[in-house]
């Protein structure tokens, strides 16, 4: 007898109800619990790329300038949790199974997707008002950096110029009072300095055009 356990039809036929369907409501049931688990959501901060997460994992950080709804189709569609499970698959993949970043992000990616769509939302409607925000607060000055959030993203992402910005914020008492702000700003300093030392020759060609226009 054959184990075919991924893909069960049975419970389909017994719900009497299409396949699209059951789809999407188990994606809404899987997106509740998650949300469910998260322990403290934090909109109070200034977080780059829109949201993060801290480095035990126990806060989920989303930027304090996010909208948290956005307007489709005449519905009001609160975008927080769909955010929530990106970090969260993330930052799980990062921790348990030791995933790299870039990796982890293109499955929680998927995820969010898999979510927003189940929620009768198109992708690219959803993806194009979170993309607007993005460059928004990519622009901004960081001001308020938790002081747990976790910089594995940013130094995988080899972003150099957002460390700069963020040890910038650090050292004008943007973090908040009780932590060693030269702590912390070292901590930036040699994240700074991994990166330097990964970057790729194209990179780094491309720096020493830019600063020859300067």
């Amino acid at each position: 007898m054959p184990l075919d356990i991924c893909h069960p039809t049975a419970p389909h036929e017994k719900l009497k109800l299409p396949e699209w369907y059951v789809s999407s409501l188990m994606m809404e049931r899987a997106l509740d619990a998650v949300v469910r688990r998260v322990k403290k959501l934090d909109r109070n901060h200034d977080i780059p790329y829109l949201a993060g997460y801290s480095l035990d994992g126990k806060i989920i950080y989303i930027d304090r300038h996010m909208p948290k709804s956005f307007k489709f189709r005449r519905r009001t569609i609160e975008t927080d949790r769909f955010l929530i499970l990106h970090e969260e698959v993330e930052k799980t993949l990062i921790d348990q199974l030791n995933l790299h970043y870039l990796h982890a992000h293109q499955i929680a990616t998927r995820a969010e997707e898999a979510a927003v769509r189940a929620a009768g939302v198109e992708w690219h409607a959803y993806d194009r008002f979170m993309q607007k925000y993005v460059k928004r607060i990519g622009d901004e000055r960081l001001t308020k950096v938790p002081k747990d959030l976790d910089l594995k993203p940013y130094r995988d992402e080899h972003d150099d110029d957002l460390l700069q910005r963020m040890l910038k914020s650090v050292r004008a008492g943007g973090c908040p009072k009780g932590i060693h702000v030269h702590d912390l700003a070292e901590a930036i300093q040699d994240l700074r300095k991994q990166v330097r030392r990964h970057e790729t020759p194209a990179a780094e060609r491309a720096k020493a055009v830019k600063r020859g226009k300067k």
